[in-house]
């Protein structure tokens, strides 16, 4: 009788995640803006050796329009083999793919042919705001018992409150909201935990009325954005702590916790201070049994004249950083830090997560500097690093430029175009260098924009591991 073996995908360590081999497809979210054409998923060749590499291969358009695609997910993935809730049998099939706008959950199959995954399933909104209280599916995490989604908008017409509708592995029919008990938690956007302590994390950005049409300046000033940490216990699904990280830190969004399941801290990017412009890093951690949120990096913004600025930034003089993304190697020693503001990308070395060292920087796009790929050295480039996602082994880093459509048309008026760039890293010393041979752009999205990326087989921010 021959013996089952579990998709060879799946991970039980961060080590053995980093000894796997490397990826050869992207799945990259393209959107339309306006939304007079469907979203798609673009698939990327990142295989070096390919005779195709740095072309879209694949191209998968969605069958309706207005979705605004954001960040996607697997069905599946390393946390299927934790030992408390094991789903061994299931397998990283299936794309889960949410549309930030229409509220649609669309499931793609990418078993057969990778380069061409298949709707196979949409979930309409009704579907998403009867069953689990919510609208505007923002981020996907593949747990062990289940899909968490996190959603920032209320069901049945509401702005609000946000938070985790759950999904099943399988059927992806919506199970229910994640929360019993919300405590003060109002405003979502990501969703992590540390799976081995039952301790999962939320953050905040805002409702859906507060960002739709753009940034909200009075919003902004008036420190309405989000600005805290909530804390949970995962399986009882109960809110546990409020860290308030001050309502001058406005916009407290992507979480990534240490990969290692012994380990309880983790990083998470705040955009903007409203009294300096600076964008920040901050780590949370327990201190005698509670958990509080120390500030580690500070990116102050870059003094600029008016006259290379949007009229959104005019008045003060000054680019900021605006750290939209963040994203943590599978081994817990480099976090890469997205500047879509400034369009630079910053590397620290986090072996001492308490005092972060910035080990490389490399500067493309930006909103005053637009500085050039090497691959086209005369053309100048708007957008900067937004989404920032690392291969497994640590070795390599994707980046694609725009932030959400009616965000990128204030801070770049004259068009964000669309681009995807890789870095390479020097994983002994630090250090990143752009390569000069990978630069899809253009065209080659048939008009959208890029936004979310994802690994086949996994990447530094789809897994959570069960075994150190």
């Amino acid at each position: 009788m021959a013996l089952w073996k579990p998709d060879p995908t799946f991970y039980a360590s961060p080590r053995d995640a980093a000894a796997a081999p490397p990826e050869k497809l992207a799945y990259v979210a393209a959107f339309s803006r306006p939304p007079d054409m469907p979203d798609a998923i673009a698939v990327v060749d990142v295989d070096p050796g390919s005779g195709r590499y740095g072309s879209v291969v694949g191209f998968t358009e969605l069958p309706f329009a207005g979705d605004e695609l954001h960040h996607f997910g697997w069905n599946a993935c390393s946390s299927a083999l934790c030992p408390y809730a094991p789903h061994p049998h299931v397998e990283r099939r299936y794309l889960v793919v949410p549309g930030l706008r229409s509220s649609r959950v669309y499931i793609l199959d990418a078993k057969d042919d990778p380069t061409a995954p298949t709707v196979v399933k949409v979930l309409q909104p009704e579907e998403l705001g009867k069953r689990a209280g919510y609208s505007r599916p923002h981020t996907v995490h593949c747990g062990p018992e289940g899909l968490y989604v996190s959603c920032l908008g209320g069901g049945n017409g509401a702005d609000g409150p946000g938070g985790v509708a759950l999904l099943d592995h399988t059927s992806f029919e919506v199970l229910g909201r994640f929360e019993v008990d919300r405590g003060d938690q109002y405003l979502a956007y990501d969703v992590w935990w540390h799976i081995a302590h039952d301790v999962a994390i939320t953050s905040e950005w805002a409702t859906p009325s507060m960002i739709e049409d753009g940034l909200v300046p009075d919003l902004l000033l008036g420190r309405k954005y989000g600005h805290r940490l909530h804390f949970w216990d995962l399986r009882r699904r109960s809110h546990v702590q409020t860290v308030d990280l001050g309502d001058e830190h406005q916009m407290v969004l992507e979480l990534r916790p240490a990969h290692d399941p012994t380990k309880k801290y983790g990083f998470v990017g705040v955009v903007a201070s409203v009294e300096d412009l600076s964008s920040s890093i901050w780590l949370w951690h327990e201190n005698g049994g509670a958990w509080t949120a120390t500030k580690v990096i500070t990116i102050p913004a870059e003094p600029t004249p008016a006259d290379k600025l949007p009229p959104l930034l005019q008045g003060f003089a000054a680019v900021p950083p605006l750290v939209t993304d963040i994203d943590l190697a599978v081994d817990d020693r480099f976090l890469y830090v997205s500047c879509w503001g400034t369009g630079e990308l910053k590397q620290y070395d986090v072996s001492d997560p308490f005092h972060p060292n910035e080990t490389g920087s490399v500067r493309i796009g930006g909103i005053a500097a637009q500085t050039p790929h090497p691959a086209k050295p005369s053309v100048a480039l708007r957008g900067g690093p937004q989404m920032v996602e690392a291969s497994r082994d640590g070795k390599r880093v994707y980046v694609t430029n725009s932030l959400y459509g009616a965000w990128d048309d204030q801070f770049y008026p004259d068009g964000v175009g669309a681009w995807m760039a890789k870095f390479d890293v020097s994983t002994a010393t630090g250090g990143i260098a752009l390569d000069e041979r990978f630069f899809p752009e253009g065209e080659v999205f048939r008009g959208r924009r890029v936004h979310q990326i994802r690994l086949q087989g996994g990447d530094a921010s789809s897994d959570s591991y069960c075994y150190p």
